[in-house]
């Protein structure tokens, strides 16, 4: 049998971050006593409400084909909530429900990139978008910046980037992996740039939005004059521990909007019909009802910070949103154990993982070579212990 693959597969790069839940989950089977920090998943259950909501929608049939891009009342709910928290103004044949806020980023991809556009990335970025931009033929091109500017893109450095093939600018806030949040004035700068190329398009990852220290969310939409030019993507997998339901969606120009239910048409059609009815309950609640899982990752943020503060010659930015830090760890390249060389961010993560017991997921998975993503989305007591055999570990380099 010819066991070829496409190219398109071989292309592709195996998610760092998937990765090492694996070698974690792997570890585990052998009977090891791994701590895994390295998947970005709330450790909370769903709340009740939204359970009732799906078991509601399961005993009235909600159980057939659903329109690809989403129940009405569901993008309704949408439309609305956009306007609620975001002073958003989007009609509901501007949303698209998908299986999850990668999804969505996928059909952005496929339906609007062709081959030799570029991409934007300010790093560090979300692992998948890479990745995922490649699947269309476009480039993704990075664009560096440092702990020292937060983790932040200015608008010179865009500039100075963009050329004639630049067709978007993709970056989340608050950022996967550094908990960095673009301010209002920001996100203004940046948008008074972008409309200076009115072919250049932004999506703007916002599925962050509800675990957010800073007390408002800013999104780049809300300035009327780059609107036309911005794709709001969000979900409710991080805010209302929904992972597991895989729903994401995106606010568009309808243009945009059209070409994604298309895609989607030919690939999934619409999502899961009883999630959707759970995602709807969790959008039309009052977003005060997640405030404790919010509160929870703030104490937790501040235990990790406080401790890792502790491992000398780990640099630290400090996180406004998400539920992640992401130390910068250079110091530690060129130092060993005697069995081991740390050459590089990923060294030190398979460091962590073999002789700590600690699963983190390397920098260099998000454009970042000189970092590491540790995920805080786990109890205070594990936290704890994670970070004592971080501590513990790394003081055996030399």
């Amino acid at each position: 049998m010819n066991k070829q693959l496409s190219n398109t597969l071989n292309n592709l790069s195996e998610s760092q971050t998937l990765a090492m839940t694996r070698l974690s989950r792997e570890l585990k089977a052998e009977g090891k006593d791994v701590i895994s920090l390295s998947i970005g998943e709330p450790d909370f259950d769903t709340p009740d409400f939204i359970k009732d909501a799906a078991k509601k929608a399961i005993d009235e049939n909600y159980t057939h084909y659903t329109p690809v891009p989403g129940y009405p009342e569901l993008r309704q709910a949408i439309a609305t909530k956009f306007k609620r928290d975001n002073n958003l103004d989007y009609a509901i044949d501007q949303i698209v429900t998908s299986t999850g806020a990668k999804h969505t980023l996928a059909n952005i991809s496929l339906s609007l990139l062709n081959p030799g556009d570029e991409v934007l990335l300010p790093a560090p970025y979300w692992v998948s978008y890479h990745e995922i931009i490649k699947i269309s033929d476009a480039t993704p091109v990075g664009i560096s910046t440092s702990i020292a500017q937060d983790f932040k893109v200015n608008v010179a450095q865009i500039k100075a980037a963009i050329t004639d093939k630049t067709r978007m600018i993709w970056f989340s806030t608050p950022c996967n992996p550094s908990g960095s949040v673009y301010s209002k004035e920001e996100l203004h700068d940046i948008a008074l740039l972008i409309k200076e190329y009115p072919n250049i398009l932004i999506v703007s990852d916002e599925i962050y939005e509800h675990i957010n220290f800073t007390g408002k969310h800013e999104s780049i939409a809300q300035f009327d004059f780059i609107k036309g030019q911005v794709i709001t993507v969000n979900g409710v997998s991080k805010g209302f521990a929904m992972t597991g339901w895989r729903i994401g969606y995106m606010g568009a120009p309808k243009w945009v909007a059209d070409a994604c239910i298309k895609m989607q048409g030919q690939f999934t059609s619409g999502t899961c019909s009883i999630a959707q009815k759970a995602a709807q309950a969790a959008l039309e609640a009052d977003p005060s009802c997640i405030s404790e899982m919010r509160t929870s990752f703030e104490q937790r943020r501040a235990l990790v910070l406080s401790l890792m503060k502790e491992i000398p010659g780990l640099k630290l930015n400090f996180p406004k949103g998400a539920f992640y830090v992401f130390p910068d760890v250079s110091n530690y390249f060129g130092k060993s154990d005697g069995e081991t060389v740390i050459n590089n961010a990923t060294d030190l993560t398979m460091y962590l993982l073999n002789k700590g017991l600690v699963s983190l997921v390397t920098g260099e998975a998000f454009g970042d070579p000189n970092c590491i993503r540790i995920s805080y989305a786990a109890s205070e007591e594990v936290l704890t212990e994670a970070i004592k055999r971080i501590k513990e570990t790394l003081a055996l380099l030399n």
